[in-house]
């Protein structure tokens, strides 16, 4: 069903043009919307009008048109005048609202299948039946990418997105499953690749920070190349999307394939993990190190474990970090400047920062 916004947008627009008067009624005569100044009570002679044989009619100083949704009578279209122009405008109105009806029907049902196929809640012979139906292509390269933002519950974040991409030209299906996240349905050219795909979601992040949103984040999946396979790119952009939260928090966009370790960790469970930092801390959590020790961490990780360079960025002399890797080798048994000890070390902070997500989300 076609929003009486849109409706009262295109009727405002079509009275703008000719300067003739409008009014939608429902099959009972009820106004819907309208745009004339005097208000006037039209349900008897609507009711008397959608009980008779004819598609238009004079009366009253209008004219009367039928507006179908396919074969079932949606709404009446009233047209104030009863001249020859008033009645022509009234065509072309109520041929635009049969078009917007359409239209709208269709973007429902491909808003519906798209769900049910980002859900799995299709059989294979239904995803390629229904695709056909809504003339979209099987074999078409596709990627699903999930938007999340901090916003009021009214904000409509879903039509915005919509207009956005509509002006650029592309072709996307943007729908919700879900109040927190929109997704993102953008079908590809058989030449794209990730980097375009990249393009696209920082220009969409970009748009929604202007528009006054806080906290954009958009993580997308791999391109898929066929209708059938956009239910894992969708599973691999929500994953993106959680695990991004908790070791790419400073990104705004997060594509599945850049995850690296993070995913494994993510699907790792909590008492596993319990069980691996106390192997590897013991009793002790490696938060309660101290703020240089910490820095000092992340610093010889960020320069790939090369001692001069982290010095030189830390300000400190060589020996220092020495005497500082030395002090936590003790406390730990593990040597971050030995490569192996270095991964052991690395996995666990990020088991560390998993725990801690994981436990801040149940809470």
């Amino acid at each position: 069903m076609i929003s009486n916004q849109i409706l009262q947008n295109t009727i405002d627009g079509m009275n703008a043009i000719t300067h003739v008067e409008f009014c939608v009624t429902d099959v009972d005569g009820r106004a819907v919307v309208s745009t004339m100044k005097e208000k006037k009570n039209f349900e008897k002679a609507v009711q008397e009008f959608v009980h008779s044989a004819a598609d238009g009619q004079e009366q009253k100083n209008c004219h009367f048109f039928k507006v179908y949704d396919e074969q079932q009578l949606e709404y009446v279209l009233i047209v104030s005048g009863s001249n020859e122009n008033a009645y022509l405008v009234g065509k072309m109105a109520a041929y635009q609202l049969q078009s917007l009806l359409v239209a709208y029907k269709e973007r429902f049902d491909k808003d519906n299948f798209i769900k049910n196929l980002l859900l799995d809640n299709l059989l294979l012979v239904d995803i390629y039946g229904r695709a056909r139906k809504l003339h979209m292509q099987i074999d078409k390269k596709r990627v699903v990418m999930v938007v999340e933002s901090n916003v009021d519950k009214d904000s409509n974040t879903v039509e915005q997105i919509r207009d956005f991409l509509a002006a650029g030209g592309g072709k996307e299906i943007v729908t919700a499953v879900d109040e927190n996240n929109t997704v993102i349905v953008k079908e590809l050219a058989d030449d794209a690749d990730i980097k375009e795909v990249e393009s696209t979601a920082h220009s969409i992040v970009e748009f929604l920070t202007k528009e006054g949103q806080e906290g954009v984040k958009l993580a997308f999946g791999t391109i898929v190349g066929e209708i059938k396979e956009v239910s894992r790119s969708y599973k691999e952009a929500r994953m993106a999307l959680d695990v991004g939260k908790i070791f790419l928090s400073e990104k705004d966009v997060i594509p599945y394939n850049e995850l690296g370790i993070g995913r494994l960790i993510y699907q790792l469970p909590l008492p596993l993990c319990r069980m691996f930092i106390q192997e590897i801390f013991g009793g002790r959590n490696p938060e309660e190190f101290d703020e240089e020790t910490l820095t000092t961490i992340h610093k010889f990780f960020e320069n790939s474990l090369n001692v001069s360079e982290t010095s030189r960025q830390l300000f400190i002399h060589r020996n220092t970090l020495v005497y500082r890797l030395d002090k936590l080798q003790k406390s730990t048994n593990l040597d971050l400047r030995v490569f192996e000890d270095a991964i052991t070390f690395k996995i666990a902070l990020m088991v560390v920062e998993y725990m801690r997500y994981m436990e801040e989300k149940d809470y």
